[in-house]
């Protein structure tokens, strides 16, 4: 496990980002709640050389909002084959699984864990997931998991 030769992190969102809970007002309108703390480190990426992508089973604009005011400027919403849209950034950034980490949740992101480099999920994620990853958050996702990842996968760079 080389955290040096990381240069691209993906995260999944709902469970991962989120708490995976889905607010409908009456209106129709869709909430979510992100965490502060997860969203400093993710900022702080872009200038450490590493850079951030969201690939999300799920779509809501709200996320859109959220992930620009990270500066994450990748984010693939509703996507049924996160593996293919993974490979898809491989080949862009010319790159290896080698490069990546990644940090989900649930079943639907196993194929790209199985793929990463240092892979990592909230306290809270499936049990098949949680056998699959090399780091386990003792955080819930949406309660600074994602922080605590990356806090793992940067502590050379950040200390």
């Amino acid at each position: 496990m080389d955290k040096n030769a990381i240069k691209l992190v993906v995260f999944d969102v709902d469970g991962t980002l989120t708490d995976g809970k889905v607010y409908f007002g009456v209106q129709g309108e869709e909430l979510k709640v992100f965490n502060v703390k997860d969203g400093l480190r993710i900022k702080q990426l872009n200038h450490l050389g590493v850079k951030p992508i969201v690939i999300t089973g799920r779509y809501s604009d709200i996320l859109n909002i959220r992930m620009k005011e990270l500066g994450i400027d990748e984010v693939f919403q509703n996507i049924n084959n996160k593996k293919e849209i993974l490979q898809s950034i491989v080949e862009k950034y010319e790159l290896v699984y080698g490069n990546i980490a990644y940090i989900g949740d649930d079943e639907n992101d196993l194929e790209c864990i199985k793929l990463c480099a240092i892979t990592g999920c909230p306290s809270d994620a499936a049990p098949l997931v949680k056998k699959s990853v090399d780091f386990i958050s003792s955080f819930k996702g949406g309660e600074g998991a994602v922080r605590e990842f990356l806090d793992f996968l940067l502590e050379d760079k950040i200390n």
